[in-house]
């Protein structure tokens, strides 16, 4: 698997002959294109045509954030494996409203089913958030009368809020609470550190999706409008528990992450340069976590999962096989 690189400083991204650099105030660093997927670009960066004409050719997609942690767009390469035939197909299952709907209907499904994972799991551990077990079981089981996507998506909505309320019973902690959910800007840390993380996944799943012949333009769950992305939305719906939120836990929980990592601006909370250097190191270690698949019968990467359930749309939509979302096991 290729790696992400991360630019958290300001400076200058630059091409030299067959290979790129980022010159900024530690000096300069050369990029290994050939091991590269992406660049997650969070620093005032300048580049010009020449280099972004070298990454269409090397296949390196590179996401932009803004100051505010925010994801603010794309380079994203001409699509060297979109076909029309797929294109076709994945217009064909979102124009029909009921495979449109089952597909949308299987997001939520794998997103509840891993939410209730995580509060299972720390059930277990004696965490007294049976209350949140049950009131999103029932949510689950009512949400099968929904007979529309805004219908399903309001199902989604409170299954997610009452999964929320239970983060201040998992954490304990008195320098992270929930309260609500705010996200432009977050209002607390906790807030915080559940954008940072659905953003970096967001992006994930773009680059993923970049390897595959699928169209990230055309969404089930998320409207496909004015957006330009939203099936990468639709699949990160299904590894937020698995992957943002049992991170932040850990870091929480682990005291890697403490208050001195969040600074205060403009309104609102944000993690500090060395807070999300020590984020994204523990994210790249998750990503590369090995689970045993059991259709496989081997070790898979998260990462690897990722590009999976991609794959599992694909062969849906060219009626091979029903798609059917990654299920947490533990």
């Amino acid at each position: 698997m290729k790696k992400t690189i991360y630019i958290f400083q300001s400076g200058e991204l630059k091409r030299k002959d067959n290979t790129l650099y980022f010159e900024g105030e530690e000096g300069r660093k050369f990029i290994p294109v050939e091991d590269t997927q992406e660049l997650m670009i969070f620093g005032e960066v300048d580049l010009n045509k020449s280099l972004l004409e070298f990454c269409s050719q090397k296949e390196i997609i590179l996401h932009f954030f803004n100051y505010y942690e925010y994801y603010t767009g794309s380079f994203y390469p001409r699509e060297h494996l979109n076909s029309g035939y797929m294109i076709l197909k994945q217009a064909e299952y979102y124009s029909d409203e009921a495979k449109r709907y089952e597909i949308a209907q299987a997001f939520v499904r794998g997103a509840a089913h891993n939410i209730l994972r995580v509060l299972k799991y720390y059930r277990s551990r004696n965490k007294d958030v049976g209350a949140a077990i049950d009131t999103i079981e029932a949510l689950v089981a009512n949400s099968a009368a929904a007979r529309t996507i805004p219908e399903l998506m309001a199902y989604e909505g409170n299954i997610r809020e009452s999964y929320y309320k239970a983060f201040d019973i998992i954490l304990d902690h008195p320098d992270f609470k929930f309260g609500q959910r705010s996200k432009r800007p977050p209002k607390n840390e906790l807030n915080a550190l559940i954008s940072f993380g659905n953003s970096i996944l967001y992006t994930q799943v773009l680059s993923e999706i970049y390897h595959t012949h699928l169209d990230p333009r055309i969404g089930y769950l998320h409207t496909t409008n004015f957006r330009r992305f939203s099936l990468n939305l639709d699949v990160a719906e299904i590894f937020k528990p698995v992957l943002v939120d049992r991170l932040l836990f850990s870091l929480i929980g682990k005291k890697q992450l403490t208050k001195e990592h969040f600074v205060k601006e403009t309104g609102g909370i944000l993690l500090t340069e060395k807070g999300r250097k020590l984020y994204i190191t523990e994210w790249e270690g998750k990503l590369k976590t090995t689970i045993k698949h059991r259709e496989l019968n081997k070790e898979v990467s998260y990462r690897r999962l990722l590009r999976m359930e991609l794959y599992k749309l694909q062969k849906h939509f060219m009626g091979e096989k029903s798609y059917e979302p990654f299920e947490a096991l533990w």
